[in-house]
């Protein structure tokens, strides 16, 4: 029964299911990256391999509770179980010790990883008030990470129940070998980077 009950709608997949975005990518994007950078092969093109979500919570040296909620909500988000982080080392300036829970953390990939992309791209980041795109933040290593202010632009997010306003901290994985890219893959999925001033 306990199984039955853990299993909700968006779980429940039909036989072949294949995200919206993963067909994009397939149909459209590598056809565009290839003659945009003018490979030679398709397996030149980067894709987007892990999306990872980071939340640091400060009070959770304080209370446990905050945490796991954090971590519950981020479950919510994604679609994925949360787990919990533990500082790796004693600062005793924060009152910091060793072992003690300071945020949580989720690694999506493949059907998830579309799926969540989608969620951010489609719903929550139109939900930011004045919205004018997000900053480019790549590593130069091919990776991006986009910082949120506050989790509630995610629909799945009930203030009501949770009043605690947290930022997120999400890194997209590529195989870019380059920032520029990283960000033309990233923008052929629909980030909505800011405009360049050229």
């Amino acid at each position: 029964m306990a199984k039955t009950n853990k299993t909700t709608e968006a779980q429940v997949k039909p036989a072949g299911y294949v995200p919206t975005l993963k067909k994009v990518y397939k149909e459209q994007i590598v056809d565009s990256l290839m003659k945009q950078f003018s490979y030679t092969t398709v397996m030149q093109v980067p894709k987007l391999v892990k999306i990872t979500i980071n939340e640091g919570i400060g009070e959770g040296t304080q209370d446990r509770k905050i945490v796991e909620e954090a971590a519950a909500e981020l479950s919510l988000i994604t679609g994925q179980k949360a787990l919990v982080t533990v500082s790796r080392k004693d600062i005793s300036n924060f009152k910091l010790r060793k072992g003690m829970p300071v945020g949580c953390k989720v690694t999506l990939r493949d059907v998830k990883m579309y799926e969540f992309l989608e969620k951010l791209i489609r719903i929550a980041l139109p939900r930011i008030r004045d919205f004018n795109g997000v900053a480019e933040n790549m590593d130069g290593q091919g990776n991006y990470t986009l910082g949120v202010k506050e989790q509630i632009i995610f629909p799945e997010v009930d203030i009501d129940k949770n009043p605690r306003i947290h930022g997120l901290e999400i890194t997209f994985v590529t195989t870019a070998k380059s920032d520029q890219e990283c960000r033309a893959l990233l923008a052929a999925f629909g980030v909505p980077f800011k405009k360049r001033n050229n």
